[in-house]
């Protein structure tokens, strides 16, 4: 009975674990290979095992970060309607548990990344950097700290592109900021109306912000990022590149993508977390399928 009862604790703890280092983010991730679609190497064996290799990467070194950062938010999250249920704030897990495997996550991912290539541990080390700055202090700072996790997309793409050695785009970084802080700005958005009246006392930046406020920013990050988007497609110097002039044909499916994000954080009270947005809307699942099918086949067939 008791060694039974001690399996079930394990499996339980490694549920958590999991659990904890959140999996569902893996899919910001994904931008890893947004290079190796781009620079038309679907068909390179070599870049795309080295686009995998760089993808498994970042989730170790983004699982490290996220138990990091929910023990350094230990206090505040107890306090949090939703978050207080987190194994972590919870306290079904044990905080020698989750400084190991955090431990174990960063110094691994950080290892392997210095074993793939220079430039990508130079760049897999300035996103450790960055999120340690935010967790520590700049996550404190109004606008800054939506500003740093589009950041944390940016570095993301420019770790696909050096995985593989290619030559990034300065039209896929523009895009990646504009699109991942219209994001950032709808999260902070669900927070302020969520936490109501205790929003600054779960994360200080908060009380800065208004809802009036936020609904500015997505405004002007949603204009941003289709306008971006459009001149990418129709650029010269990508169609030069890329050796086609159909991309804008995709541009349908980046309208309906925003509109229905946005549609789900006004009307559906989403937008707190991107990545379970996107594993459960059916509609927006299925608008990036067809946004990634249309350009991979117009970019190869």
């Amino acid at each position: 009975m008791s060694e039974t009862r001690r399996q079930s604790g394990s499996s339980d703890t490694l549920l958590d674990l999991l659990k904890s280092a959140r999996p569902e983010q893996w899919l910001k991730n994904l931008l890893l290979l947004a290079p190796l679609l781009f620079a038309k190497s679907l068909s390179d064996t070599t870049r795309i095992i080295h686009a995998l290799i760089a993808f498994l990467i970042f989730c170790a070194l983004s699982s490290g970060v996220y138990l990091m950062n929910d023990l350094l938010d230990l206090e505040r999250d107890r306090n949090h309607p939703l978050k207080s249920l987190r194994p972590i704030a919870s306290g079904r897990l044990k905080i020698r548990t989750v400084v190991t495997t955090s431990a174990i996550l960063l110094s691994g991912g950080l290892v392997g990344a210095f074993m793939l290539s220079a430039p990508f541990a130079a760049v897999g080390l300035a996103y450790f950097l960055l999120n340690l700055a935010y967790s520590f202090w700049l996550k404190e700072m109004v606008i800054l700290d939506v500003m740093i996790i589009g950041f944390g997309f940016v570095l993301r793409a420019l770790a696909g592109a050096v995985a593989i050695d290619v030559e990034i785009s300065p039209w896929l970084i523009l895009c990646t900021i504009l699109l991942s802080l219209f994001l950032a700005f709808c999260k902070r958005r669900r927070e302020l109306e969520l936490l109501t009246d205790e929003a600054q006392n779960h994360r200080p930046a908060l009380k800065e912000y208004s809802v009036v406020f936020l609904d500015q920013m997505i405004s002007i990050t949603t204009a941003s990022t289709v306008v971006c988007y459009s001149f990418y497609t129709i650029s010269p110097e990508v169609e030069q590149k890329l050796g086609t002039r159909h991309l804008f044909i995709t541009i349908p499916f980046v309208l309906y993508g925003i509109f229905r994000y946005l549609y789900l954080v006004h009307r559906r009270g989403q937008g707190g977390n991107p990545a379970s947005s996107l594993l459960t809307d059916w509609p927006l699942l299925i608008c990036v399928a067809l946004w990634a099918s249309v350009v991979a086949a117009i970019l190869y067939f």
